[in-house]
């Protein structure tokens, strides 16, 4: 098990006391295990005292204000690559079944594509499989890095350390297809609700992490 995937889907999650008394736990485990740089571990330093040292209900505002109201910073994964699509239901499935074949009992409360329940499944993989499979969204990774950058918010930190943990460079079609894509600000209630109603654009038919693995093995084989 490699616990940097865990500490990384822990600092994703909507804020608790649990996370905020996880603080020292989380630093040691990821400059321990050192999966990234360095310099990349270092910038999650001011998130980590933010979290220590904020007060939860503020931590947990931010939180809401940032990944809940706005669509283009949303953590599940499928929801820039298909939106509502009929594809996304499939992937869904699949990646699900995934996580069942890992040992894995998924919180039914939350979409399977949802990025830190992803990284608490590659915490179970061999460090390899794991960044190759952390590869396979890696352009969704690297624009919602842009995104968060852009307001400013020391959660950019974390999609930089994925980031520098998968390695390689996301397509650049794909992501410049997500950079045009709406990115909307949480204040504009108006404009929050025309893009909720507006169709997703998609892209990149081999994402779907690995197609789920390759269609888990293709059923292992």
């Amino acid at each position: 098990m490699t616990n940097s995937f865990k500490a990384l889907s822990a600092l994703l999650s909507y804020p608790t006391q649990e996370l905020k008394e996880a603080v020292g736990d989380i630093r040691e485990i990821l400059y321990g295990e050192a999966l990234a740089p360095r310099w990349a571990i270092d910038q999650v330093k001011k998130l980590l005292n933010e979290i220590d040292t904020l007060d939860l209900y503020e931590l947990q505002e931010r939180y809401v204000f940032l990944f809940d109201r706005t669509r283009s910073l949303s953590l599940h994964l499928f929801e820039h690559v298909h939106g509502e699509s009929r594809d996304r239901g499939q992937a869904m499935v699949d990646l699900r079944a995934l996580y069942e074949q890992a040992g894995l009992d998924p919180d039914m409360r939350e979409l399977p594509d949802y990025l830190p329940m992803f990284l608490e499944y590659l915490s179970t993989r061999p460090v390899e499989e794991a960044r190759g499979l952390l590869a396979e969204p890696l352009t969704v990774i690297a624009a919602l890095k842009e995104r968060l950058a852009r307001r400013k918010t020391p959660y950019a930190a974390v999609l930089r350390v994925l980031e520098a943990i998968a390695g390689g460079a996301p397509s650049p079609k794909e992501l410049d297809a997500l950079r045009k894509a709406p990115d909307d600000d949480p204040n504009n209630f108006e404009a929050l609700d025309a893009l909720w109603e507006d169709s997703p654009v998609t892209f990149g038919p081999e994402s779907d992490i690995g197609a789920a693995a390759r269609n888990t093995g293709e059923a292992r084989s």
